[in-house]
């Protein structure tokens, strides 16, 4: 007698439906307490499906540079160069950080500042990496080697709208408006 083929996921091959159990940080949406000297910024956004839905249950974790373009540096000020949220029941998320300084790459060419972040939800079996680039620093993105990487009319989906005194993000995972993420 064979052994029966199985028809269903088992559970260690799926990520549901416990997913963030585990992975709520709290106050890590707050990269920059109140006295940080640098330019605050306030960085939201929804995580969505390719209908446009919200995909209530994701995970967003941000890390970038501070504001001398340095990364993991130490500060006396508290800022943390990392942090993550639990999006609600729209899909939304929300930092409170600081605008990162230009970073040097490995090869000596500068990149322009940007925020990292990572997007982790029920279903997707591997992180989704991206960036968030500003709107104001749009004359610097075509000296930016990664965003060089990037077909020119897809690059608008990694550049974060102003709206009021905010900077809005809308993280798309597939579909006509699918935010470009990278393999690392």
């Amino acid at each position: 007698m064979g052994i029966a083929a199985v028809s269903t996921l088992t559970p260690t091959q799926t990520v549901g439906p416990y997913f963030r159990i585990g992975l709520d940080w709290p106050d890590a949406w707050r990269l920059a307490p109140t006295g940080v000297g640098a330019s605050r910024i306030v960085l939201r956004g929804r995580v969505l499906d390719g209908d446009g839905a919200a995909v209530p249950d994701a995970v967003v974790e941000i890390w970038q540079a501070d504001s001398e373009g340095r990364y993991h540096a130490s500060s006396a000020d508290g800022f943390r160069g990392a942090g993550r949220c639990a999006v609600d029941t729209q899909g939304a998320y929300c930092f409170e950080t600081i605008k990162p300084g230009a970073v040097t790459a490995p090869d000596g060419g500068r990149q322009t500042p940007h925020i990292n972040l990572l997007v982790m939800a029920r279903g997707l079996l591997q992180h989704l990496y991206t960036r968030v680039y500003f709107p104001a620093d749009a004359a610097l993105h075509a000296e930016d080697c990664v965003l060089a990487c990037v077909p020119a009319a897809r690059r608008a989906t990694l550049v974060a709208r102003e709206v009021s005194s905010e900077l809005h993000f809308d993280i798309h995972l597939q579909g006509g408006h699918e935010t470009v993420f990278f393999a690392l």
